[in-house]
């Protein structure tokens, strides 16, 4: 995935001082992974196959036998925190909203994730977005 989520890794651990580490792009172990069958690949449904099986001789079973995980950021979290329920719901409110959306649905959306009714957090985060896009390029920059 060259040009994707390698640099929005390498980008985002410098950004915060961290060493990001991957192990399974040296150059040796990609030459022992093509030589790998699909067989060895995937087997009885599971993924990473002899992979999970190597690793059952070093590590935890929790850790060769857990799901796939991306970079979750814990937005579903902080929108129930009131300081980012305040931020949230100042963009919600301020006056060209209406220009987009219908303010009383986004704020009860914002409400509803706010007191647990409902995982709005996605929705939320995407009007968020382009708000603090459009003030900043349509509002402000005028």
């Amino acid at each position: 995935m060259e040009g994707d989520i390698l640099q929005k890794a390498d980008k985002m651990s410098m950004a915060h001082s961290i060493e990001l580490r991957v192990p399974f792009l040296d150059k040796e172990v990609m030459r022992v992974g093509e030589e790998i069958g699909t067989e060895q690949k995937i087997a009885n449904g599971t993924t990473k196959y002899i992979l999970r099986k190597t690793a059952e001789q070093k590590l935890p079973e929790e850790w060769y036998k857990r799901k796939k995980k991306g970079f979750p950021v814990p937005i579903k979290h902080w929108f129930r925190e009131e300081k980012y329920y305040n931020f949230v719901k100042d963009y919600f409110n301020k006056p060209y909203v209406a220009e987009f959306f219908e303010e009383e649905k986004i704020n009860k959306i914002l409400d509803e994730h706010y007191n647990g009714i409902s995982n709005n957090a996605r929705k939320i985060y995407t009007i968020l977005v382009f708000l603090v896009w459009y003030e900043r390029y349509f509002i402000k920059e005028s």
